[in-house]
């Protein structure tokens, strides 16, 4: 059957102001790095994608090397697109990614001109589309001149192969570096994407202080601790979710300290009348600096439980004060080695 979106789209959706520009994005955006590749039925995919554009999510955010294999997320969301979402091309916010491992040899990751105009080229024809509304550095690279990197970034959007450009998981000093830098070369920073949640609050405060100051949106991703900030590990690990994998989420992960934490705020969201999903969403979006929260998702359910956080925001100071007390420091910031950079 031919999609055709909800007529009601916009009338729920809180839309924030990305830094200092003239891009709003939803404050529930989709990120398409799990459950998106080939090892996943695109039928489900399609339900996800057409369900989030239903509820208001007009911003779909990939990378490159997403799968598995990589590059598979891209060439199934670009399957949908060109089946569903075409007509709605203006509508949304479509971004991905370049700096992790994506192909063989040593201009296949990181940082260089060469990698990142060829990996655009490649996405863009996997997606099937003429343009990205945002191309990110995926990763600071600590071996390639900044000015080479954000130098690329500014020639894909001269070629009219970006219309904006961002960082990921750069600390404040090189994200003042950057913003220096794009701002001499007359391609202002967008955008940085950062991990940031209740267990793995790292942004706090520097790199909130200096995107405020710069007029950088934030979005947070992994704002759910990869999946720990939910009710799905509260009994333990489940044989089929990601932890028992132990890949990016790590099984050790899953420890007594941190779920003790995890328990402690459940107790707190279950007294909220919330999922601990959804105040774990809230919280990440009650700091202003934060224009949107970044989500995966593996059902329509879970997609509308996420989105659910949007019916509470607001949270009160004994709230906060006791929500701080457990919202410590779990080591799972994967992603350490570049913000550390």
């Amino acid at each position: 059957m031919t999609y055709v979106a909800a007529e009601d789209r916009y009338d729920s959706m809180p839309y924030r102001r990305c830094g200092r520009s003239g891009i709003k994005l939803p404050a529930i955006s989709l990120g398409l790095w799990n459950r998106f590749g080939d090892d996943t039925p695109i039928e489900n995919q399609r339900a996800i994608i057409r369900r989030a554009f239903d509820l208001g999510i007009t911003h779909i955010d990939l990378a490159n090397n997403y799968g598995p294999p990589y590059g598979s997320a891209e060439s199934n969301f670009g399957r949908i697109y060109a089946e569903d979402l075409a007509p709605y091309r203006d509508e949304l916010i479509v971004s991905t990614k370049a700096g992790y491992d994506m192909w063989p040899g040593p201009y296949g990751e990181w940082g260089s001109r060469k990698y990142l105009t060829a990996s655009l080229d490649q996405s863009l024809s996997r997606m099937g589309l003429g343009y990205v509304d945002i191309f990110y550095s995926h990763r600071f690279d600590p071996e390639t001149p900044l000015e080479e990197t954000i130098g690329a970034l500014d020639h894909a959007v001269r070629q009219g192969k970006a219309l904006y450009v961002g960082i990921s998981s750069y600390s404040a000093e090189r994200t003042k570096d950057a913003v220096d830098i794009a701002r001499a070369l007359g391609t202002p920073i967008l955008i940085h994407q950062p991990s940031y949640s209740l267990l793995n609050r790292w942004i706090e405060p520097e790199v909130l202080e200096t995107c405020g100051e710069e007029g950088v949106g934030i979005i947070a991703f992994s704002p759910l601790g990869q999946g720990m900030l939910t009710d799905r590990y509260l009994g333990g690990i489940p044989e089929d979710s990601r932890a028992a994998k132990d890949f990016y989420l790590k099984r050790d992960f899953i420890n007594e300290d941190n779920m003790a934490r995890v328990k402690a705020l459940n107790a707190i969201a279950e007294r909220r009348g919330q999922k601990l999903a959804s105040m774990a969403l809230a919280w990440v979006l009650r700091d202003p600096r934060v224009t949107s929260a970044l989500i995966g998702a593996s059902s329509v359910e879970q997609l509308e439980t996420n989105v659910a956080a949007l019916e509470n925001l607001s949270f009160t100071d004994a709230e906060l004060a006791e929500i701080d007390r457990h919202a410590v420091d779990a080591g799972i910031n994967i992603w350490a080695q570049s913000s550390g950079a």
